[in-house]
């Protein structure tokens, strides 16, 4: 909206104009501002897909929590935005189970607010076969699962894994596999539990873990700001003792760190 009256009041473009009288990190924040959602993640995949080296976390984090409407709306941007399909892209920019696991995401066919009961225990023996034998069948089945049944009912598939195994779903693939493709597993098991929880954990390793990696903040809070991002600052809280506002305040400065601070919109007590 703000664009478009920008371009009817100047005739020039926003975003060009933005790139061009702004610099580093203040400058992505601000362009990234300007996209509608789907843009803004066609945008980040594009360059996370065609960049000097692939970004395999940016993957992870648009692609595995994402819907199915979501998802069509990105593919449709991308397509738009590049005239390139997506999934063409993933697949020449990926590979192994790993580009399996993004290609099935991809096609946005999760069912959706269907859960039965009565299979549930049949999929986590699925899920507990697949981390015990660890064939190429048996990840293609335990990756089939994790993008293709609804919320609902992984949320009882992965009950029964527990009373099955005695073990949490997230630890078992993490024993048993490894690399980009464990990290999208659980990426996807996590954000099926709670996105809020998902998201606030994966700002605080952004900040704490890697020295800020920017690219990954702006990411969160700019996708998340529409969505969720109050109860991502309340999850980041409950489980870090520091408010993420504290924490942007803490390692971001200048112009940056005021329009991160003001996406983030932090309460009084926060500073």
């Amino acid at each position: 909206m703000i664009a478009e009256a920008y371009r009817d009041m100047y005739g020039r473009d926003l975003i060009t104009d933005l790139k061009e009288n702004l610099s580093h990190h203040f400058k992505e924040v601000m362009v990234g501002l300007m996209y509608p959602p789907a843009s803004y993640d066609a945008h980040e995949l594009w360059h996370a897909l065609k960049g000097a080296d692939t970004e395999e976390k940016c993957l992870i984090d648009i692609l595995a929590s994402r819907s199915n409407m979501d998802i069509f709306q990105m593919k449709e941007a991308y397509l738009m935005q590049y005239n390139n399909d997506l999934q063409q892209d993933i697949d020449s920019e990926t590979s192994g189970h790993f580009r399996d696991t993004l290609m099935n995401l991809a096609q946005g066919t999760r069912m959706e607010g269907y859960a039965d009961p009565s299979t549930a225990a049949q999929d986590a023996m699925i899920l507990w076969e697949a981390c015990q034998q660890k064939t190429g069948e048996h990840k293609n089945m335990l990756q089939m699962i994790l993008c293709n049944r609804s919320y609902q009912q992984l949320w009882m598939v992965f009950q029964e894994f527990q009373n099955i195994s005695g073990q949490d779903i997230v630890d078992a693939i993490n024993e048993c596999y490894d690399g980009y493709f464990q990290e999208l597993l659980v990426a996807i098991v996590l954000c099926v539990r709670d996105k809020p929880s998902y998201f606030a954990y994966r700002l605080y390793n952004a900040i704490h873990d890697f020295g800020f990696h920017n690219k990954t903040v702006i990411r969160i809070l700019i996708a998340r700001s529409e969505i969720d991002l109050m109860n991502i600052r309340q999850r980041y809280k409950e489980r870090y003792g520091k408010s993420l506002f504290h924490d942007i305040k803490y390692f971001a400065s200048g112009h940056y760190e005021s329009a991160l601070l003001a996406i983030c919109a932090g309460d009084a007590e926060d500073y």
